[in-house]
């Protein structure tokens, strides 16, 4: 049986999917949750802290994801991690802002203002930039011999896929992952970089 909390939550991501965040009262949440809103207020504070909640819980959740992921036999485990990326922005609005920055109208938005947040508050969930830098580390860590640079490069390859939607198929995401992997491959990756054989001119003189 999911805890106050856990119920508190997951009333509050139903009434977001039925209407705007601004919309959406603290007593609507309690009474689908079928708690007090005393419950719900000393659970969260505020309907801010509430938001909070529901940002870092969204994060954690395609973190543990990405992890599952890495699960996955060696050579596949990038792209595991990409098609996990592609599915989990499409399925969840705060997952796709959360990894490109873009906060659609009628989302909650994360609280960065500076100062103490209260017992409630917590530390805001991580930026695009800081969430990338955690998948990139896993990735990393779990895959000994592959580059960060390596995996990140798969990371802004899902991402980019995120931001310029595709048809949820599975064709589509077999074109995405046969993508991840010929962009991978070390020599595109030299390039990439720009590493590149002998040029014609090497070793002559230089265009004047």
């Amino acid at each position: 049986m999911p805890t106050a909390r856990q119920a508190l939550l997951d009333a509050a991501l139903r009434a977001l999917a039925d209407r705007p965040w601004r919309a959406v009262r603290m007593v609507d949440v309690a009474t689908l949750a079928g708690v007090s809103r005393q419950t719900l207020y000393n659970e969260f504070g505020t309907k801010g802290g509430l938001a909070g909640a529901l940002l870092r819980g969204a994060a954690d959740g395609y973190l543990a994801g990405v992890d599952r992921a890495l699960t996955a036999p060696a050579p596949d485990r990038s792209a595991a991690v990409a098609l996990w990326t592609l599915r989990a922005a499409r399925r969840d609005v705060l997952v796709r802002a959360l990894l490109t920055g873009h906060w659609a109208e009628g989302l909650p938005r994360p609280d960065r203002r500076p100062g103490p947040r209260g017992r409630t508050g917590g530390k805001p969930p991580p930026e695009p930039g800081e969430l990338l830098a955690l998948v990139r580390d896993r990735m990393a860590a779990a895959s000994p011999g592959v580059t960060a640079g390596r995996c990140e490069i798969v990371l802004r390859l899902a991402l980019s896929c995120v931001i310029v939607p595709v048809p949820d198929d599975d064709v589509t995401d077999s074109r995405a992952l046969r993508l991840v992997r010929e962009a991978t491959r070390p020599m595109v990756l030299e390039r990439a970089a720009g590493i590149s054989g002998p040029s014609r001119t090497a070793g002559g003189r230089s265009p004047r």
